[in-house]
Protein backbone atom coordinates (compact mmCIF):
# COMPACT_ATOMS: atom_id res chain seq x y z
CA UNK A 1 0.00 0.00 0.00
CA UNK A 2 3.02 2.62 0.69
CA UNK A 3 4.48 1.65 -2.46
CA UNK A 4 1.51 2.55 -4.22
CA UNK A 5 0.38 5.66 -2.44
CA UNK A 6 4.31 6.67 -3.44
CA UNK A 7 4.06 6.38 -6.66
CA UNK A 8 2.17 9.57 -7.32
CA UNK A 9 4.64 11.72 -5.56
CA UNK A 10 7.47 10.15 -7.23
CA UNK A 11 5.80 10.97 -10.77
CA UNK A 12 5.02 14.76 -9.41
CA UNK A 13 8.54 15.59 -8.36
CA UNK A 14 9.63 13.58 -12.03
CA UNK A 15 7.37 16.17 -14.18
CA UNK A 16 8.53 19.42 -11.72
CA UNK A 17 11.82 18.40 -12.23
CA UNK A 18 11.21 18.51 -16.20
CA UNK A 19 9.61 21.55 -15.84
CA UNK A 20 12.08 22.70 -14.05
CA UNK A 21 14.92 21.00 -16.95
CA UNK A 22 13.01 22.79 -19.62
CA UNK A 23 13.69 26.59 -17.89
CA UNK A 24 17.02 25.99 -18.34
CA UNK A 25 17.41 24.35 -21.67
CA UNK A 26 14.91 26.83 -22.83
CA UNK A 27 17.00 29.71 -21.46
CA UNK A 28 20.17 28.24 -22.79
CA UNK A 29 18.75 27.70 -26.53
CA UNK A 30 17.15 31.43 -26.66
CA UNK A 31 20.63 32.87 -25.32
CA UNK A 32 22.35 31.47 -28.24
CA UNK A 33 20.23 33.63 -30.47
CA UNK A 34 17.09 30.93 -30.85
CA UNK A 35 13.82 33.25 -31.57
CA UNK A 36 11.03 32.20 -28.77
CA UNK A 37 8.47 32.03 -31.48
CA UNK A 38 10.65 29.20 -33.58
CA UNK A 39 11.22 27.35 -30.05
CA UNK A 40 7.58 27.46 -29.24
CA UNK A 41 6.63 26.46 -32.49
CA UNK A 42 8.90 23.06 -32.88
CA UNK A 43 7.70 22.34 -29.11
CA UNK A 44 3.99 22.41 -30.49
CA UNK A 45 5.32 20.00 -33.43
CA UNK A 46 6.50 17.54 -31.34
CA UNK A 47 4.02 17.40 -28.94
CA UNK A 48 1.85 17.39 -31.59
CA UNK A 49 3.63 13.78 -32.70
CA UNK A 50 3.89 12.78 -28.90
CA UNK A 51 0.46 12.87 -28.55
CA UNK A 52 -1.14 11.35 -31.99
CA UNK A 53 -0.74 7.65 -30.61
CA UNK A 54 -2.06 8.19 -27.41
CA UNK A 55 -5.03 9.92 -28.68
CA UNK A 56 -5.46 7.14 -31.34
CA UNK A 57 -5.32 4.11 -29.31
CA UNK A 58 -6.32 4.96 -26.34
CA UNK A 59 -9.23 7.56 -27.27
CA UNK A 60 -10.20 5.09 -30.47
CA UNK A 61 -13.39 3.75 -28.68
CA UNK A 62 -14.65 6.46 -26.39
CA UNK A 63 -14.01 9.64 -28.57
CA UNK A 64 -17.56 11.72 -28.97
CA UNK A 65 -18.42 13.34 -32.42
CA UNK A 66 -16.17 16.46 -33.01
CA UNK A 67 -18.46 19.10 -34.18
CA UNK A 68 -17.94 22.38 -35.40
CA UNK A 69 -18.62 24.62 -31.77
CA UNK A 70 -16.12 21.80 -30.10
CA UNK A 71 -13.30 22.48 -33.13
CA UNK A 72 -13.72 26.44 -32.12
CA UNK A 73 -13.33 25.39 -28.55
CA UNK A 74 -10.24 23.60 -29.17
CA UNK A 75 -9.22 26.29 -31.12
CA UNK A 76 -9.99 28.70 -28.36
CA UNK A 77 -7.84 26.64 -26.12
CA UNK A 78 -4.91 26.96 -28.67
CA UNK A 79 -5.19 29.52 -28.98
CA UNK A 80 -5.03 30.95 -25.09
CA UNK A 81 -3.11 27.61 -23.41
CA UNK A 82 -0.91 26.66 -26.27
CA UNK A 83 -0.37 29.75 -28.62
CA UNK A 84 -0.39 32.60 -26.01
CA UNK A 85 0.82 30.98 -23.01
CA UNK A 86 3.49 29.74 -24.05
CA UNK A 87 4.76 32.60 -26.51
CA UNK A 88 4.31 35.11 -24.04
CA UNK A 89 6.31 32.90 -21.13
CA UNK A 90 9.33 32.01 -23.68
CA UNK A 91 9.18 35.80 -24.74
CA UNK A 92 9.07 36.72 -20.40
CA UNK A 93 11.92 33.66 -19.89
CA UNK A 94 13.91 35.16 -22.62
CA UNK A 95 13.86 38.83 -20.76
CA UNK A 96 14.23 37.72 -17.05
CA UNK A 97 15.89 34.51 -15.37
CA UNK A 98 14.41 31.43 -14.78
CA UNK A 99 13.68 31.92 -11.10
CA UNK A 100 11.25 34.93 -11.68
CA UNK A 101 9.73 33.09 -14.61
CA UNK A 102 8.63 30.52 -12.16
CA UNK A 103 7.94 32.00 -9.20
CA UNK A 104 5.19 34.34 -11.16
CA UNK A 105 3.59 31.23 -12.47
CA UNK A 106 2.46 30.46 -9.05
CA UNK A 107 0.01 33.31 -9.26
CA UNK A 108 -2.12 30.88 -12.10
CA UNK A 109 -4.46 29.76 -9.04
CA UNK A 110 -5.34 33.33 -8.43
CA UNK A 111 -5.56 34.72 -11.67
CA UNK A 112 -7.04 31.60 -12.90
CA UNK A 113 -9.89 32.84 -9.44
CA UNK A 114 -10.59 36.49 -11.01
CA UNK A 115 -11.34 34.90 -14.29
CA UNK A 116 -13.44 32.73 -12.51
CA UNK A 117 -15.26 35.38 -10.70
CA UNK A 118 -15.85 37.66 -13.93
CA UNK A 119 -17.04 34.46 -15.85
CA UNK A 120 -19.00 33.52 -12.63
CA UNK A 121 -17.87 30.20 -12.82
CA UNK A 122 -16.64 30.93 -8.83
CA UNK A 123 -18.87 32.69 -5.59
CA UNK A 124 -17.03 35.24 -4.10
CA UNK A 125 -18.29 33.89 -0.76
CA UNK A 126 -16.55 36.61 1.16
CA UNK A 127 -18.54 35.50 4.46
CA UNK A 128 -17.40 31.97 4.38
CA UNK A 129 -13.46 31.07 6.32
CA UNK A 130 -12.81 29.26 2.49
CA UNK A 131 -13.75 32.28 0.72
CA UNK A 132 -11.89 34.47 2.80
CA UNK A 133 -8.68 32.51 2.89
CA UNK A 134 -9.20 32.54 -1.68
CA UNK A 135 -9.57 36.04 -1.71
CA UNK A 136 -6.33 36.76 0.46
CA UNK A 137 -4.41 34.43 -0.80
CA UNK A 138 -5.22 35.99 -4.26
CA UNK A 139 -3.75 39.66 -2.64
CA UNK A 140 -1.20 37.98 -1.09
CA UNK A 141 -0.15 36.57 -4.25
CA UNK A 142 -0.08 39.77 -6.63
CA UNK A 143 1.60 41.56 -4.05
CA UNK A 144 4.15 38.87 -4.01
CA UNK A 145 4.69 38.97 -8.05
CA UNK A 146 4.42 43.07 -7.70
CA UNK A 147 7.23 42.96 -4.96
CA UNK A 148 9.10 40.29 -7.16
CA UNK A 149 9.38 42.09 -10.52
CA UNK A 150 9.86 45.93 -8.84
CA UNK A 151 12.49 44.94 -6.41
CA UNK A 152 15.47 43.10 -5.77
CA UNK A 153 17.41 44.16 -2.63
CA UNK A 154 20.54 42.43 -1.53
CA UNK A 155 22.38 39.66 -2.99
CA UNK A 156 21.58 36.51 -0.64
CA UNK A 157 25.47 35.32 -0.21
CA UNK A 158 24.89 31.36 -0.47
CA UNK A 159 28.49 30.98 -2.59
CA UNK A 160 29.37 29.79 -6.19
CA UNK A 161 28.54 26.36 -7.67
CA UNK A 162 31.29 23.75 -8.05
CA UNK A 163 29.80 22.97 -11.47
CA UNK A 164 31.83 24.50 -14.13
CA UNK A 165 29.74 23.76 -17.24
CA UNK A 166 31.63 25.87 -20.01
CA UNK A 167 28.86 25.85 -22.42
CA UNK A 168 26.46 27.60 -20.12
CA UNK A 169 28.97 30.03 -18.69
CA UNK A 170 29.70 31.20 -22.24
CA UNK A 171 25.95 31.46 -22.50
CA UNK A 172 25.87 33.84 -19.11
CA UNK A 173 28.75 35.56 -19.74
CA UNK A 174 27.00 36.85 -23.01
CA UNK A 175 23.40 37.28 -21.72
CA UNK A 176 23.62 37.60 -17.62
CA UNK A 177 20.37 36.47 -15.75
CA UNK A 178 20.15 39.78 -13.23
CA UNK A 179 18.09 41.83 -16.00
CA UNK A 180 16.87 44.93 -14.56
CA UNK A 181 14.11 45.39 -17.59
CA UNK A 182 10.22 44.86 -16.17
CA UNK A 183 9.66 43.22 -19.39
CA UNK A 184 10.28 39.58 -18.31
CA UNK A 185 7.47 39.87 -16.04
CA UNK A 186 4.77 41.95 -17.85
CA UNK A 187 5.14 38.90 -20.40
CA UNK A 188 4.66 36.02 -17.82
CA UNK A 189 2.38 37.92 -16.22
CA UNK A 190 0.26 37.83 -19.59
CA UNK A 191 1.25 34.07 -20.02
CA UNK A 192 -0.25 33.41 -16.80
CA UNK A 193 -3.57 35.05 -18.13
CA UNK A 194 -3.50 33.51 -21.33
CA UNK A 195 -3.84 30.05 -19.16
CA UNK A 196 -6.08 31.18 -16.86
CA UNK A 197 -8.43 31.96 -19.88
CA UNK A 198 -7.24 28.27 -20.96
CA UNK A 199 -9.04 26.78 -17.52
CA UNK A 200 -12.02 28.62 -18.21
CA UNK A 201 -12.69 27.36 -21.51
CA UNK A 202 -10.99 24.05 -20.98
CA UNK A 203 -13.53 23.45 -17.87
CA UNK A 204 -16.83 24.19 -20.66
CA UNK A 205 -14.90 21.89 -23.03
CA UNK A 206 -14.37 18.59 -21.00
CA UNK A 207 -17.60 18.32 -19.82
CA UNK A 208 -18.99 18.53 -23.55
CA UNK A 209 -16.11 16.64 -24.84
CA UNK A 210 -14.74 14.52 -22.39
CA UNK A 211 -11.45 13.31 -24.83
CA UNK A 212 -8.24 14.67 -23.08
CA UNK A 213 -5.97 13.52 -25.42
CA UNK A 214 -7.81 14.15 -28.44
CA UNK A 215 -8.28 17.73 -27.38
CA UNK A 216 -4.88 18.64 -26.36
CA UNK A 217 -3.61 16.93 -29.75
CA UNK A 218 -5.53 18.75 -31.95
CA UNK A 219 -4.90 22.05 -29.69
CA UNK A 220 -1.31 20.91 -30.42
CA UNK A 221 -1.69 21.03 -34.21
CA UNK A 222 -3.93 24.23 -33.84
CA UNK A 223 -1.01 26.25 -32.32
CA UNK A 224 1.66 24.41 -34.67
CA UNK A 225 -0.28 26.57 -37.86
CA UNK A 226 -0.45 29.25 -35.30
CA UNK A 227 2.91 29.72 -34.40
CA UNK A 228 4.19 29.01 -37.16
CA UNK A 229 1.98 31.30 -39.26
CA UNK A 230 3.48 34.39 -36.92
CA UNK A 231 7.08 33.02 -36.50
CA UNK A 232 7.36 32.92 -40.04
CA UNK A 233 6.83 36.70 -40.32
CA UNK A 234 8.19 37.43 -37.71
CA UNK A 235 11.79 35.47 -38.35
CA UNK A 236 12.34 35.57 -42.31
CA UNK A 237 15.50 33.67 -42.22
CA UNK A 238 15.54 29.88 -42.98
CA UNK A 239 19.00 29.57 -40.53
CA UNK A 240 16.93 30.78 -37.38
CA UNK A 241 14.72 27.82 -37.96
CA UNK A 242 17.95 25.51 -38.23
CA UNK A 243 18.49 23.28 -35.30
CA UNK A 244 21.69 22.03 -35.84
CA UNK A 245 22.61 23.52 -33.04
CA UNK A 246 22.76 20.87 -30.37
CA UNK A 247 21.05 23.08 -27.20
CA UNK A 248 17.91 23.86 -29.77
CA UNK A 249 17.53 20.61 -30.77
CA UNK A 250 17.66 19.27 -27.41
CA UNK A 251 15.77 22.15 -26.17
CA UNK A 252 12.53 21.83 -28.14
CA UNK A 253 12.17 18.19 -28.25
CA UNK A 254 12.88 18.44 -24.68
CA UNK A 255 9.60 20.70 -24.54
CA UNK A 256 7.59 19.06 -26.61
CA UNK A 257 7.99 15.32 -25.72
CA UNK A 258 8.64 16.06 -21.69
CA UNK A 259 6.56 19.31 -21.08
CA UNK A 260 3.93 18.90 -23.13
CA UNK A 261 3.47 15.22 -23.68
CA UNK A 262 4.86 13.51 -21.15
CA UNK A 263 3.64 15.69 -18.13
CA UNK A 264 -0.06 16.35 -19.66
CA UNK A 265 0.12 12.05 -19.61
CA UNK A 266 1.79 11.61 -15.71
CA UNK A 267 -0.56 15.02 -14.27
CA UNK A 268 -4.11 13.24 -15.92
CA UNK A 269 -2.76 10.01 -14.15
CA UNK A 270 -2.11 11.90 -10.92
CA UNK A 271 -5.44 13.58 -11.27
CA UNK A 272 -7.80 10.26 -11.30
CA UNK A 273 -5.34 8.94 -8.44
CA UNK A 274 -5.25 11.53 -6.13
CA UNK A 275 -7.58 14.91 -7.41
CA UNK A 276 -6.65 17.96 -8.65
CA UNK A 277 -5.55 19.36 -5.71
CA UNK A 278 -2.75 17.52 -4.70
CA UNK A 279 -1.54 17.67 -8.39
CA UNK A 280 -1.67 21.40 -7.89
CA UNK A 281 0.06 21.58 -4.28
CA UNK A 282 3.46 20.45 -6.34
CA UNK A 283 3.98 23.75 -8.42
CA UNK A 284 5.86 25.18 -5.99
CA UNK A 285 8.96 22.65 -6.11
CA UNK A 286 9.58 23.30 -9.79
CA UNK A 287 10.16 27.31 -8.60
CA UNK A 288 12.96 25.26 -5.87
CA UNK A 289 14.30 23.21 -8.11
CA UNK A 290 14.89 25.84 -10.73
CA UNK A 291 16.69 28.31 -8.39
CA UNK A 292 18.71 25.46 -7.84
CA UNK A 293 19.66 24.68 -11.21
CA UNK A 294 19.97 28.64 -12.32
CA UNK A 295 22.49 29.05 -9.56
CA UNK A 296 24.20 25.75 -10.08
CA UNK A 297 24.72 26.11 -13.97
CA UNK A 298 23.82 29.45 -14.89
CA UNK A 299 25.81 30.81 -11.64
CA UNK A 300 22.33 33.18 -11.35
CA UNK A 301 22.73 35.62 -8.08
CA UNK A 302 19.58 35.53 -5.29
CA UNK A 303 18.10 38.53 -4.58
CA UNK A 304 16.20 39.10 -0.95
CA UNK A 305 13.41 40.49 -2.79
CA UNK A 306 12.92 37.42 -5.19
CA UNK A 307 13.41 35.33 -1.79
CA UNK A 308 10.92 37.11 -0.05
CA UNK A 309 8.60 37.68 -3.38
CA UNK A 310 8.23 34.33 -3.87
CA UNK A 311 7.62 32.66 -0.26
CA UNK A 312 4.52 35.17 -0.87
CA UNK A 313 3.84 34.02 -3.71
CA UNK A 314 3.95 30.38 -2.33
CA UNK A 315 1.70 31.36 0.87
CA UNK A 316 -0.96 32.85 -1.16
CA UNK A 317 -1.02 29.87 -3.73
CA UNK A 318 -1.53 27.48 -0.53
CA UNK A 319 -4.30 29.50 1.08
CA UNK A 320 -6.05 29.65 -2.59
CA UNK A 321 -5.64 26.10 -2.39
CA UNK A 322 -6.85 25.99 1.04
CA UNK A 323 -10.14 27.53 0.40
CA UNK A 324 -10.80 25.80 -2.81
CA UNK A 325 -10.57 22.65 -1.20
CA UNK A 326 -12.40 23.66 1.60
CA UNK A 327 -15.41 24.86 -0.42
CA UNK A 328 -15.21 21.22 -2.23
CA UNK A 329 -15.39 19.34 1.10
CA UNK A 330 -18.48 21.44 1.79
CA UNK A 331 -19.78 21.00 -1.25
CA UNK A 332 -19.70 17.25 -1.04
CA UNK A 333 -20.99 17.23 2.13
CA UNK A 334 -24.09 19.52 0.93
CA UNK A 335 -24.57 17.03 -2.90
CA UNK A 336 -25.09 13.71 0.29
CA UNK A 337 -27.03 15.63 2.46
CA UNK A 338 -29.19 16.39 -0.59
CA UNK A 339 -28.68 13.24 -1.77
CA UNK A 340 -29.94 11.34 1.60
CA UNK A 341 -33.05 13.58 1.67
CA UNK A 342 -34.21 12.63 -1.99
CA UNK A 343 -33.56 8.87 -1.30
CA UNK A 344 -35.98 9.45 2.11
CA UNK A 345 -38.16 11.55 0.14
CA UNK A 346 -38.70 8.42 -2.16
CA UNK A 347 -38.92 6.03 0.16
CA UNK A 348 -41.47 7.61 1.93
CA UNK A 349 -43.62 7.86 -1.49
CA UNK A 350 -42.79 4.33 -2.19
CA UNK A 351 -43.87 3.35 1.61
CA UNK A 352 -46.78 5.66 0.90
CA UNK A 353 -48.04 3.85 -2.21
CA UNK A 354 -47.75 0.71 -0.47
CA UNK A 355 -49.91 1.23 2.11
CA UNK A 356 -52.80 2.86 -0.21
CA UNK A 357 -52.25 -0.16 -2.25
CA UNK A 358 -52.74 -2.26 0.83
CA UNK A 359 -55.68 -0.16 2.40
CA UNK A 360 -57.47 -0.40 -1.02
CA UNK A 361 -57.25 -4.39 -1.47
CA UNK A 362 -58.50 -4.28 2.08
CA UNK A 363 -61.86 -1.93 0.91
CA UNK A 364 -62.49 -4.40 -1.98
CA UNK A 365 -61.68 -7.54 -0.26
CA UNK A 366 -64.92 -9.49 -0.78
CA UNK A 367 -64.49 -11.42 2.29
Amino acid sequence: MANVDFMPFLAMVIVQLGFAGMNITSKLAMDSGMNPFVLVTYRQIFATLATIPFALILERKTRPKITIPILFQIFLCSLTGAFMNQVFYFVGLNNASPTIACALTNILPAVTFLFALIFRQESLGIKSKAGQAKVIGTLVCVGGAMLLSFYHGRKIGIGNSAIHWKYAEKMTDKHPTEKSNFLGPFFIFASTAAWALWFIIQAKLSIKFPAPYTTTTLMCLMATIECAVVGVAIEHHVAAWSLRSGIRLISAVYAGFVCSALAFCIMTWCVERKGPLYTSVFSPLMLILTAILSWALLRETLFVGTLVGSTLIIAGLYSVLWGKDKEAKQANITEGMEAAVKNREKEDLELQFQAHGNGGNGRHDPN
